[in-house]
């Protein structure tokens, strides 16, 4: 597992938020929401706006098809932190709680849910098993929904995997990702592709600000076309680039300085002092 802890700093946060992360404030641990937290834990917010009772976002979740090499992909090239894991979930309980909206609107189409990718968690049919992999700031849940006779981790799925995955779809969702404001990214990017091409995935892509005709032109597009950094407006010193991930997932990476960066910073003391009032 590739991960740099050579940094103290990175190290300790690391620490700090994996300690807290399945307590549900991995977030609010990182990104210093304390005076929320604090009130919360003693009782105190009860009633008022929804946003005052939250602690931040403690997860992205993601659907795989094969858990292992998804696994693979977040911590040994993005270098994220296995948390737990945790499998074989089955019965009435786990699968009403996570299916039970799919099982109405099946209902009302008059149609067997196994017909939609509905798995039959209720008989034990299907199984659940899940991953959690921590960052700095957020946690990544990978699920992978099984037939009963499949092994745990790689393997089939029960359910094909949606090929629409472009941004432009509604309902689609995407995973950002920081890059660290002294990290070359167009380097990053080039050994983002290297580094899951040697794992034997060759489908993790990143676009380029350049038109190609084909996959051969997209790989041999000059270095400095894998990032797209924008200068001017509201969103100068925001740097960004997309991806699709091994499972097919979109991804985006970026990085936050100048006039962004201070958007972005005050936007977040501003929230912070709100909640400690």
């Amino acid at each position: 597992m590739s991960i740099d802890l050579s940094n103290p700093g990175r190290r300790e946060l690391i620490r700090k938020a994996g300690a807290v992360a399945i307590g549900g404030v991995a977030a609010s641990a990182s990104t210093g929401f304390a005076p929320a937290v604090a009130k919360a834990a003693t009782g105190e917010v009860k009633q008022g706006a929804l946003g005052a009772r939250l602690q931040g976002v403690q997860h992205f979740g993601l659907t795989v098809q094969n858990m292992d090499r998804a696994f693979t992909f977040y911590t040994e090239v993005l270098g994220g932190t296995e948390i737990m894991r945790d499998g074989d979930f089955q019965g009435d309980g786990i699968h009403n709680t996570l299916l039970l909206t799919e099982d109405l609107e099946s209902k009302r189409r008059h149609v067997n849910p196994r017909t939609r990718g509905v798995p039959d968690l209720r008989s034990g049919a299907q199984r659940l098993d899940v991953r959690f992999v921590q960052f700095d700031n957020v946690v990544i849940e990978l699920l992978q929904y099984r037939d009963s006779n499949q092994p745990q981790g790689s393997g089939d799925s029960f359910a094909q995997p949606n090929d629409n995955t472009s941004p432009a779809y509604p309902r689609s969702m995407h995973i950002c990702f920081y890059i660290r404001d002294d990290v070359d990214f167009n380097q990053f990017i080039h050994d983002l592709e290297a580094e899951s091409a040697k794992r034997g995935m060759s489908n993790v892509k990143a676009n380029r600000i350049v038109a190609s005709g084909s996959e051969q032109e997209r790989l041999q597009a000059p270095l400095d076309t894998m990032t797209n950094r924008i200068t001017s407006g509201k969103s100068d010193g925001w740097t960004l680039i997309y991806a699709k991930g091994p499972e097919g997932e979109q991804l985006e990476f970026v990085q936050v300085r100048g006039h962004a960066k201070r958007v972005f910073g005050d936007a977040y003391e501003t929230r912070r002092q709100a909640l400690a009032k």
